[in-house]
């Protein structure tokens, strides 16, 4: 039998807007804390705008008081409008703390000092209150100063560089990969310092920056780089150390191949009906990659004599990892994304319905997944 929520009896503060703050605090409402999201009076967070496409009312119209992007990172929270840079507001906010466990910001460094709220000022009232801020560079170095946004970082940071191929140039990834991350690293952090508080008593802060998490999601391609002294490229597709894993050409499209070892490599070239996996130049993962120029094209012809069902059919058969390229549509369609209940439906407050994607969390025993849609504009102001 289903017990209640891992997190159910924390409640969190999130003075965040926008980047990776509101991805932290939702992923914290998926596993049952209590968000209390604040917001400017004066429009509340700036991601409510970003529209279209907005979340269509109960007459079908698109209503441009929640954008879809909005609703993307906002469900399971409480809406509250303070003014925090009024004395009556800074108030509020230091009621709300004396019963909460939690705070996230990502205000500039040193940007709430000025109301009292910095995590210094807060630790001398608040011991046991765990501190999150997240913000593009950090605390501390030259660029603590800096504003960071999901796209400059992925630049800053290497990841554009290792994106697209030599006939795109550079590309981002295409959602902000560098806010998710950074949120998913908050979150934890977060459960990490509760895990702490529970042995010493006390709270902390967690310093988290949007550069240093694309530094470290670089994995890889870091060490790669740290231990041959060559920095990588951009490939594609292609992956850097493994071959053949990449997207070929079939007779009506492209599909997805992706040999881990050379068994699967040697089944592969069976159903070809090719010798490579014998031939000296390709019989093991580490000639693969060193041979990668020679390899590669002839795959691509015999995968583009066949359809892209042949290919995806025959070598699930002999257990080939093998993957079709969806569009969004049809990744949101596949049977897997209805079987696991990936697409949630919710009521919003007299307002229409609003879908999103489901935590991927399940658990056995414990519930997850917020269970109540994203807030309207100080929809809880007087609760």
């Amino acid at each position: 039998m289903k017990q209640g929520y891992p997190l159910s009896g924390i409640k969190v503060l999130d003075l965040s807007r926008v980047l990776a703050g509101p991805w932290a605090s939702q992923n914290l409402a998926d596993l049952g804390a209590q968000i209390i999201k604040i917001e400017n009076p004066k429009g509340g967070d700036d991601t409510r705008k970003w529209g279209p496409p907005y979340v269509k009312n109960s007459q079908g119209e698109a209503d441009k008081r929640m954008s879809a992007y909005f609703s993307a990172a906002n469900r399971g929270k409480q809406s509250l409008t303070v003014d925090i840079a009024s004395k009556a507001g800074q108030q509020q906010i230091l009621d709300l703390l004396a019963d909460c466990d939690i705070l996230i910001e990502n205000f500039k460094v040193g940007g709430l000092e000025k109301y009292g709220l910095d995590h210094v000022s807060l630790t001398n009232k608040f011991p046991k209150l765990i501190y999150c801020s997240i913000t593009g560079f950090g605390q501390s170095g030259p660029d603590a100063h800096k504003s960071g946004y999901d796209f400059m970082i992925q630049a800053m940071g290497g990841l554009m560089s290792i994106t697209g191929d030599q006939n795109s140039g550079p590309l981002k990834v295409g959602v902000a990969i560098t806010d998710l991350f950074t949120g998913m690293y908050a979150v934890t952090a977060i459960q990490a310092a509760l895990i702490e508080r529970h042995n010493s008593g006390l709270g902390q802060h967690i310093d988290l920056s949007l550069f240093d998490c694309q530094l470290a999601m670089l994995a890889n391609q870091a060490t790669n780089y740290l231990n041959s002294g060559n920095s990588p490229k951009m490939m594609g597709n292609q992956h850097p150390n493994i071959v053949p894993y990449q997207s070929f050409k079939t007779l009506d499209g492209h599909f997805i191949l992706a040999v881990g070892n050379d068994k699967q490599f040697g089944d592969f070239c069976r159903l070809v009906g090719t010798n490579w996996a014998e031939d000296a130049l390709y019989n093991s993962n580490e000639l693969r990659v060193t041979n990668r120029a020679q390899l590669v094209p002839l795959i691509e012809h015999e995968t583009a004599q066949k359809s892209t069902n042949y290919w995806l059919t025959e070598l699930a058969k002999l257990k080939v990892p093998v993957g079709r390229i969806n569009n969004i549509e049809q990744a949101l369609n596949e049977p897997q994304t209805k079987a696991r209940n990936m697409i949630i439906e919710q009521d919003l407050d007299n307002f229409g319905t609003v879908q999103t994607i489901a935590t991927p969390i399940k658990m056995s025993r414990s519930k997850t997944g917020a269970n109540t849609a994203p807030p309207l504009l100080g929809q809880n102001d007087k609760s």
